[in-house]
């Protein structure tokens, strides 16, 4: 089932309070413990979407990808450009977190630098692609 997933960035040296202007929307598949599942994210990739938004960066959009290889054997990413290498955005240990309000997980962005996020919302997504990004 996909789901519809809203971080905002954690408390940081640079955000105190952590920040509601810097964060993502991801579509992700869960199982019923909250886990990604990459089964169903093989048969429904094409609705898997990413939107960053970073304070008065502006947006970037991409993909929730999974590669083999990492830590547990394989590693979830957000791919900005499919066609380029080194864009992309690596989860830490995505595969072992819950995705459900209030736990924590850690992206690094495409310089490498770990950033760690709150998950505030997590809603079902009524029909595959219904849910666009803006």
């Amino acid at each position: 089932m996909l789901y519809h997933i809203t971080l905002h960035l954690a408390r940081s040296r640079e955000h105190p309070e952590g920040s509601a202007r810097h964060g993502y929307e991801i579509n992700a598949p869960l199982d019923a413990q909250g886990h990604l599942n990459q089964e169903e994210w093989a048969d429904k990739r094409a609705y898997c979407r990413v939107r960053r938004f970073w304070g008065s960066e502006g947006e970037r959009h991409g993909v929730l990808i999974h590669r083999p290889g990492g830590a547990g054997g394989a590693t979830w990413m957000i791919d900005y450009n499919q066609g380029h290498l080194g864009d992309e955005e690596a989860g830490y240990r995505l595969h072992q977190h819950r995705f459900t309000e209030g736990e924590y997980i850690t992206i690094q962005d495409d310089d490498e630098k770990p950033h760690t996020f709150q998950i505030v919302s997590v809603k079902q997504v009524e029909h595959a692609g219904a849910e666009e990004h803006r």
